[in-house]
């Protein structure tokens, strides 16, 4: 495994297993198949409604609770909920999470945050970040912080490198953790000359090469599949390394294009809506 170094100085694996999407049954599986076979970084969510099940799925893989990075994040809903860090870590079924984030620019965000310094403070996460807090919310919240967010999670792959928002991260060091890291399975990235032609210098896959320059940008990819082949392969990308004239040519393809695209309304929404926490 490689891994960053976060501007507290944490150290955070570049590659982990997402769930988002899977239900509570194939995340317990998935994520005991992925920490089983090599993966520690693992990332869910209150909105996934699988936090019990990505407990239990730790729990079975057999590895020890400080060799597993576990991140989720507070749903808008529970941004005004005291309770909401400590209902958090009882569904997950542990004491502290390594990343906890806010997951919307909605609602009262602000409250959010200050819940994720709190347990910061309180050691109930070892780091803290935004997702999804872009553009003009990343510009408010970055004068509203006490302390500076060590991730932020956002949709980033080679047609959308979020090229914009990284001149601000890099003022204090945040990194990214990559969503929709393989363009939301979109088969005219895949098939783009570029990484065809890679996968067969390098004995890879067109994914297993964007995986791998996501890496090598600095990202953190979190790719969710509840298919155990597919799991081992997104894993599979450390043993080569794209060359500086490869990552270059790669870069020709940014088109500064997302596939989401969200609306004050799904904003409005989301602060609306509260999970039906996952009862098991």
């Amino acid at each position: 495994m490689e891994y960053i170094t976060l501007n507290n100085g944490l150290t955070c694996p570049v590659v982990g297993i997402g769930t988002f999407m899977l239900s509570p049954e194939a995340a317990q599986n998935s994520v005991r198949e992925a920490l089983r076979m090599g993966y520690s970084l693992v990332d869910t969510a209150n909105a996934y409604v699988n936090e019990r099940a990505v407990g239990r799925g730790i729990k079975e893989s057999g590895l020890n609770r400080e060799d597993v990075f576990l991140s989720t994040k507070l749903w808008p809903s529970e941004y005004e909920n005291k309770n909401a860090v400590d209902e958090t870590l009882e569904r997950l079924g542990v004491d502290y999470v390594d990343l906890l984030y806010i997951h919307q620019p909605a609602g009262n965000w602000l409250a959010g945050y200050r819940q994720l310094e709190k347990a910061y403070k309180e050691g109930k996460a070892k780091s803290i970040g935004i997702s999804n807090f872009e553009g003009e919310f990343i510009d408010k919240l970055q004068h509203m912080w006490e302390i500076a967010p060590q991730f932020i999670q956002v949709e980033a792959h080679p047609y959308f490198t979020q090229k914009e928002l990284r001149k601000t991260l890099d003022q204090y060091g945040i990194k990214l953790m990559s969503w929709y890291p393989l363009g939301h399975g979109d088969k005219s990235l895949m098939e783009e000359d570029v990484f065809v032609q890679l996968g067969k210098k390098y004995g890879k896959s067109p994914a297993q090469v964007i995986l791998r320059w996501h890496t090598q940008m600095g990202f953190v990819v979190i790719p969710g599949s509840k298919n155990i082949d597919h799991i081992r392969d997104n894993l599979d990308i450390l043993d080569f390394t794209l060359t500086d004239d490869e990552m270059n040519e790669i870069s020709k393809l940014d088109k500064d294009a997302r596939y989401y695209h969200r609306t004050d309304e799904q904003l409005r929404g989301f602060a609306a809506w509260r999970p039906s926490f996952e009862a098991k």
